[in-house]
């Protein structure tokens, strides 16, 4: 099997400045959430995903795969916030295998609380030096890429075929 060709010099640039932007948004996303409300960024992202539903219910399997994060990971995280009384785990009415992860009233109170100060860090370290054309332009790439990375996500990150599909 032949050597694949290097990256060239302005492929690795933009890699490494992804990877370090993502990982200093992260850093300072995650300082942020724990200071304010003893979050994880996963927590974090349970609760967000959970309450973008008009009725702050989702399936665990539906949360996992939209965050891709293994459901073995995502199980941990629902019981550390269903211990803190932030959400509620329950039974499907239309699938018994299917459990459903609804946010409590402190739940959605908490994610209201420090839904600010997250959009604060985004917008004060993220969206500051981009203008509306560069932001348009950076969420046509990167959406491009997701999409492309989502035909041959990891495990974790494939979505589940639902029965009778």
């Amino acid at each position: 099997m032949p050597e694949p060709a290097p990256l060239d010099p302005e492929q690795l640039a933009a890699y490494f400045a992804v990877m370090e932007v993502g990982s200093l948004l992260q850093h300072a996303v995650e300082q942020q959430l724990r200071d304010e409300g003893g979050l994880s960024y996963i927590q974090f992202q349970i609760l967000a995903v959970v309450g973008e539903s008009a009725e702050g219910r989702q399936r665990m399997t539906d949360v996992a795969d939209r965050l891709v994060h293994s459901r073995s990971g995502l199980t941990y995280q629902v019981a550390q916030l269903a211990e803190r009384g932030l959400v509620a785990k329950e039974s499907s009415p239309e699938d018994e295998r299917s459990v459903i992860v609804a946010l409590t009233p402190q739940g959605r109170e908490l994610l209201e609380r420090v839904m600010a100060g997250h959009v604060e860090v985004v917008r004060g370290l993220f969206f500051t030096p981009l203008n509306d054309e560069d932001v348009t332009a950076l969420g046509d790439v990167l959406g491009r890429v997701r999409d492309h990375m989502r035909t041959v996500p990891p495990r974790s990150a494939a979505p589940r075929r639902r029965r009778g599909n």
